[in-house]
């Protein structure tokens, strides 16, 4: 049975994104704000802040959910197997069209 009680990473990128979404929801305030300073039209400045609203709204349910799905993966999940790697980081080739180094020459051109 799952624990209810926040491990501290999960807590940690929870303060994020909420002063994310703090962020976001003052700049919903502040760019309407900005725009009737300069003289932009009341209907231009109220349909500039309900979309911006709606974009907050919608990227702030996106992270949640996003938040919900990575901590539902790290508690069913192990971690994957990570493939061995060949000595100098490379995985190396065999077989046909493999270069071993030396010199490679077109058979058409003249070798001097």
């Amino acid at each position: 049975m799952p624990s209810s009680r926040p491990t501290p990473e999960a807590h940690a990128g929870d303060d994020r994104t909420t002063e994310l979404i703090r962020w976001a929801a003052f700049s919903c305030f502040l760019v309407p704000v900005v725009l009737l300073w300069y003289g932009t039209s009341l209907a231009g400045t109220a349909g500039t802040a309900v979309g911006l609203a709606a974009v907050t709204a919608v990227c702030r349910l996106l992270l949640r959910r996003s938040e919900q799905c990575a901590a539902r993966l790290l508690d069913e999940e192990p971690p994957p197997h990570v493939p061995h790697v060949p000595h100098g980081g490379h995985r190396r080739r065999t077989g046909t069209g493999s270069h071993r180094g030396g010199r490679h020459h077109d058979r058409s051109t003249p070798v001097g």
